[in-house]
């Protein structure tokens, strides 16, 4: 695999080719650049918006912001503004953001000439994190989520949430904080692709992903001379249909065209402007106009880019969103730390029930379900675990939690009193080389402790947990393959049956007693669409008996709910959101998940969906455990 070093240094020497490239084809004889017009009108930012038909012309100078229907004035709202954006909200409305500059203030208005009052101030709110260069819109579709980004210059930017699922908040709530370049002065969002667009400067253009739960990670796009073609500072970006972009270079004045790829398309001087600063685009069919302008609100020039004909790009479908209602104090590290959870029951008080979570640096977090840590056992690598009960240790009932050990290869075995304390009971050693993924499975036909630990060659063992009232231990009694790295597990006591799933193909099922076949069955294969690997977490639920497997499909962020039985139909697809009255952020990149149809005690009376989050932010911290309500899961099911 390429560092991050050496993909930059790739990136540069193919941006550099393909300048070499865009270049020539730009100086091609022949090849008509259009020529800027002025317009008549003067301002700090000048854009058109249609709305049911209609034009209106939406402008700042430097006493306010105006809005005109032709000659006619609207609405105006004084103020010093700056970087105004607009993003429609329907077929006869549309949402304006702009920051006060004296008093580092965002302003938002809905603009609705339907309405009595066509321009409404809907928010006005002091930032106090940053000092705000640009301002940028993202509505994802398929998270039911609008936000607005606020970029800063000094290195940093905020992804603020106006609205989820249809319903406005109160007050916008910070859901992401990115690291940006020091000096980044301009941001625009390709809605359709999810992807932020940021540049720095006078040197390059990157491109982010704008979801709140995406990696963190950026490509380039394009880079200043003599790599690329940038040559003055960018300070404006704008979005076109065909996913292309549009780059304002503010002395000399220039505008660059952009494909989706980095390849320049064309660059036109804007030689009416000493310097630029504002950028608008307004779209009539493949031809996009784009409105320049400067801030001391001179004239406003235009011009128009034809586009390649392309099909209009749909939305992407809704996918359903869940809230979770409670979280576990971070892990105290940051980075790639916690893996794996477990529930542990109190036989009297569910409210004094236990979440254990795996720590692949350290042993064994436990919390209690207010999501305070209350024991730690440090013990070395785990990665996952798992819980049984009734099982005697030192002469009384305990019950036994066991975990994969990345140390040493083994079985790391914990007894767990009545009162919730964890106690190291010793370790099982399995001979296997790169040990992995873990579940446990108590026999209804033998009454025996089993524990299934697999490895990254694809072999799965079983081992017999055996007590002589003192101590346990593990004893090999069968082994299972399937063709490629396996992780997620979970076994069905009540049925006898053993659900494995191979990351990047499919959830496998055997049997799991110790007698039984060998041979498996691949039962739901990886599809890219919604199942998307690495297939993570696998658990398993029980309600009015049916049964159901939750699978956790950290490919694109999401969790899936089957039926357990055959034909094993897909009953939910759903992610966990961003829930902003408690601020606890969505869940991504997950790892392993447990589910619990028992009660949890206030809140989690019908059990809870468990989920390890491999992405923790509002704060950005250590990762974390994150609970949804069991009922809430139920309320979504599809019926059969």
């Amino acid at each position: 695999m390429l560092s991050n070093k050496n993909m930059f240094k790739l990136s540069v020497v193919s941006l550099a080719l393909a300048g070499l490239l865009s270049a020539c084809q730009a100086d091609k004889p022949g090849s008509a650049m259009p020529e800027p017009q002025t317009v008549a009108v003067n301002a700090s930012h000048y854009q058109e918006v249609q709305l049911a038909g209609t034009a209106y012309q939406l402008l700042t100078d430097a006493t306010g912001l105006q809005v005109q229907q032709g000659a006619a004035v609207l609405s105006r709202y004084d103020g010093a503004f700056i970087r105004l954006t607009a993003q429609p909200l329907s077929d006869d409305s549309v949402l304006l953001a702009a920051i006060e500059d004296n008093s580092n203030s965002l302003y938002i208005w809905r603009f609705a000439p339907a309405q009595p009052t066509p321009l409404q101030l809907v928010q006005q709110q002091l930032i106090n994190s940053r000092v705000v260069d640009d301002l940028c819109f993202y509505h994802s579709s398929e998270n039911q989520q609008l936000s607005l980004f606020l970029l800063g210059g000094r290195g940093g930017a905020d992804q603020l949430l106006l609205q989820q699922q249809q319903q406005w908040l109160a007050q916008p709530v910070v859901i992401r904080e990115l690291n940006i370049p020091y000096d980044s002065t301009a941001c625009a969002v390709d809605q359709a692709a999810g992807a932020l667009y940021i540049a720095e400067a006078d040197r390059a253009i990157w491109r982010y992903q704008a979801e709140p739960e995406a990696d963190e990670g950026r490509s380039l796009v394009q880079v200043n001379k003599p790599f690329g073609q940038l040559q003055g500072e960018v300070k404006a970006l704008r979005l076109l249909s065909d996913g292309s972009l549009l780059a304002l270079e503010e002395e000399p004045a220039r505008l660059l065209h952009i494909s989706s790829d980095g390849q320049l398309r064309s660059a036109i001087a804007v030689p009416a402007l000493a310097e630029a600063s504002g950028l608008a685009v307004s779209m009539q069919g493949n031809t996009a106009t784009a409105y320049i302008s400067t801030e001391d609100a001179g004239a406003v020039q235009q011009l128009s880019l034809p586009l390649s004909s392309i099909a209009p790009v749909a939305a992407k479908p809704a996918i359903v969103q869940l809230m979770p209602t409670l979280q576990t104090e971070p892990a105290s590290q940051r980075g790639d730390v916690m893996d794996d959870p477990a529930v542990w029951h109190h036989p009297n008080k569910p409210e004094l029930s236990l979440l254990l979570g795996t720590d692949k640096r350290a042993g064994l977090d436990v919390y209690n379900m207010q999501g305070k840590r209350v024991q730690q056992l440090s013990v070395g690598r785990l990665n996952n675990v798992d819980v049984r009960y009734g099982l005697n240790w030192q002469g009384s009932a305990h019950d036994i939690a066991a975990a994969s050990l990345r140390d040493d290869n083994s079985l790391q075995l914990f007894a767990i009193d009545n009162s919730g304390t964890l106690h190291n009971a010793g370790k099982v050693a399995t001979g296997m080389s790169e040990i992995y993924g873990l579940c446990m499975y108590h026999s209804a036909q033998s009454n025996k402790h089993y524990v299934f630990v697999n490895d990254k060659a694809g072999l799965i063992q079983q081992y017999r947990i055996d007590t002589d009232g003192s101590n346990w231990q593990g004893s090999l009694v069968r082994a299972l393959q399937v063709p490629s790295q396996p992780e997620g597990c979970v076994a069905d006591d009540k049925r006898g049956l053993l659900f494995v799933g191979e990351e990047d193909a499919a959830i496998w099922r055997f049997a799991a007693e110790a007698d039984a076949a060998t041979t498996g069955e691949a039962i739901i294969r990886v599809d890219g669409e919604r199942l998307v690997d690495d297939i993570e977490g696998i658990t398993l639920a029980e309600h009015n008996g049916n049964s159901y497997l939750l699978v956790s499909s950290q490919g694109n962020d999401s969790y899936l709910v089957f039926d357990a039985a055959p034909p094993y139909a897909q009953r939910l697809h759903f992610r966990i959101g961003t829930n902003p009255v408690p601020g606890i952020d969505g869940a991504s990149e997950t790892d392993g998940i447990d589910v619990t149809t028992r009660s949890l005690g206030p809140g989690f009376e019908q059990g809870a969906f468990i989920v390890q989050d491999g992405r923790n932010r509002m704060p950005e911290q250590g990762q974390n455990l994150k609970l949804v309500p069991w009922q809430h899961i139920l309320q979504q099911l599809k019926p059969l």
